[in-house]
Formats: C-alpha cells, sequence, structure tokens
C-alpha cells in the first residue's frame, strides 16, 4: 500500500474583481471520483492544505444538477462526509514529500484564492515534478501551478502540456467577466501550453510524469492515468 498525498484548498471563496467574495472550496466530484479509485486499488490517502485547515466542500458541486442527479449526489456527499482524512489535514509546509508515492490537487475555485500563491505548495510541486513521482492536477487546480518557480523566476512547468479549466467554460460557467483573471490565460502566460478540449468534456493530457484534466468530468479518467503511472 502506498501513500496518495492530495493538496487541497483551505479558501472557502474565491475574490472577484470587485471584491466580492464567490462562496466556494473544492469541487466534491474532484475529490471523491480519485478518492475512491485510490482507496479501491489499496492505497492510503493523506491530505494537506494551507496552513493545516479543514477543506471547504464548495456546496454548488453537491448540488443534483452537477451529480447526475440527487440519488448520486447523496453518494456524493455520503462519500465525503465519511473521508476521515478530511478532518485532519496537515499543513502543506510540513510535507515530506519522501513519504508519498504520488500527488494529486483537486480543483474548485478554492485554488485560485489560496494555492494560486501559497509558495509552500509551489516548492512541493517543484520538488514533486522533479522527482518523478506522479503528479496530479485537476481542474482549476492548475492555478497551484502558478506558485511554483525555479530560482530565475521562470515557471517550473513552462514547456510542459496540460489541461485545465478553460476561459470557454469559465464564461459558459458565469463567471468570467466577474472574474480577477483566468486561468487558462495565467498558465499560458507561464510558458505552460494549455491544451483546450471541449467544453465539460472529459480531457485528459499526460506529459512525462504529469497528468492533468480539464473540468470535473476528467477526474476519474485522471485517477487512472495516475494509477497506471503508480503501477
Amino acid at each position: 500500500m502506498s501513500k496518495i498525498l492530495f493538496v487541497m484548498t483551505g479558501a472557502d471563496h474565491w475574490t472577484l474583481a470587485d471584491g466580492t467574495k464567490h462562496p466556494t472550496g473544492f469541487w466534491a466530484e474532484e475529490a471523491v471520483a480519485p478518492y475512491e479509485a485510490f482507496k479501491a486499488a489499496g492505497h492510503e490517502v493523506v491530505v494537506a492544505t494551507p496552513g493545516g485547515v479543514v477543506p471547504p466542500v464548495d456546496r454548488g458541486s453537491l448540488a443534483a444538477e452537477y451529480n447526475g442527479g440527487q440519488e448520486n449526489a447523496d453518494r456524493v456527499a455520503a462519500v465525503l462526509a465519511a473521508m476521515t482524512e478530511l478532518r485532519e489535514p496537515l499543513r502543506v509546509q510540513d510535507v515530506h514529500l519522501d513519504d508519498y508515492a504520488a500527488v494529486f490537487y483537486p480543483g474548485g475555485h478554492g485554488p485560485m484564492e489560496d494555492l494560486a500563491v501559497d509558495a509552500d505548495s509551489g516548492r512541493l510541486l517543484t520538488l514533486a515534478l522533479e522527482s518523478g513521482k506522479p503528479l496530479g492536477v485537476v481542474c482549476h487546480a492548475p492555478a497551484a501551478l502558478l506558485a511554483a518557480t525555479k530560482d530565475d523566476g521562470t515557471n517550473t512547468f513552462a514547456g510542459y502540456r496540460v489541461a485545465a479549466f478553460t476561459n470557454a467554460e469559465e464564461t459558459q460557467g458565469g463567471l468570467a467577466d466577474k472574474a480577477k483573471w483566468l486561468l487558462e490565460d495565467r498558465l499560458t502566460e507561464a510558458g505552460v501550453q494549455v491544451q483546450v478540449g471541449e467544453p465539460w468534456a472529459p480531457k485528459v493530457v499526460v506529459d512525462r510524469n504529469l497528468v492533468t484534466g480539464q473540468n470535473p468530468a476528467s477526474a476519474a479518467p485522471l485517477a487512472v492515468e495516475l494509477l497506471k503511472k503508480l503501477g
């Protein structure tokens, strides 16, 4: 049994361009689908967040409309309630990468608020990438890549191909014109090569040890690819 580290947001809001705090957190499906896949494969999951705060779920992500109906929404909520790993997370700055076989970042708008500017997470991402260990990042969590920089100031992930939540999806979701910045734009500016797929359809990009997914529907397929890398 290997340990897989989930690095999760500690933010329960996303500050919009006008200063409004949009309620958010992590997106339920993006934590639950990989969690179930990793546990079924016999792996242990450990959670870390900035400051060691309990990661808040985006309440909207528990709605029936985002889970294929009320029955599955209830199931997802039940899995989250049973995830004891969420209750006492490590602090990101206290994580020892050597303890883990792989690292995974679930999305939701929360990472746009905290992980995008978290230097401890940025250092961890740089170490994980350089270690060759499987590193999975999905949906809005690639915002965390923005905090990963080399000594010369360039982005650790520059030149890597990734999938991430797209401008089109943010627009269709109704928040693009309210946001301070858009994820696809910022990643592109940092030299990361964003591979844009159809809105809301599963899209996973594998580049060396980095496995990324575009949106919530990509979380389960991303977990499959990450498990392949764990052998």
